[in-house]
């Protein structure tokens, strides 16, 4: 309402100016951000890595289920690159045994 944020000018910039523009709204947080950028705006290559089921999928999966910083989550990332939405999408999913079907 305060006309802060211009959805026209989204596509123009880089995920982490979108999300410092978003996250200067009172109520939204990085996570909520992220989220944002992952699902509505599509962006291929977001890493939520304060997402509690991307860090328990990350550590049962590349650490035998010990838990993984915040650091250690981005440079497991890196292999990811540019396609980290995807791959948080695949780990969230591989914690779940039940398939969905949409």
């Amino acid at each position: 309402m305060s006309g802060r944020l211009d959805p026209g000018a989204w596509k123009r910039l880089d995920d982490e100016s979108l999300i410092a523009a978003l996250v200067d709204v009172r109520g939204i947080g990085r996570w909520t951000a992220e989220m944002f950028l992952m699902f509505h705006e599509l962006r291929p290559d977001v890493l939520p890595v304060d997402d509690l089921g991307l860090r328990k999928a990350a550590a049962l999966h590349y650490r035998g289920g010990d838990a993984m910083t915040a650091d250690a989550l981005r440079e497991l990332g890196e292999r990811w690159r540019p396609w980290r939405s995807a791959a948080t999408w695949y780990l969230w999913r591989a914690l779940d045994p039940i398939a969905i079907e949409y």
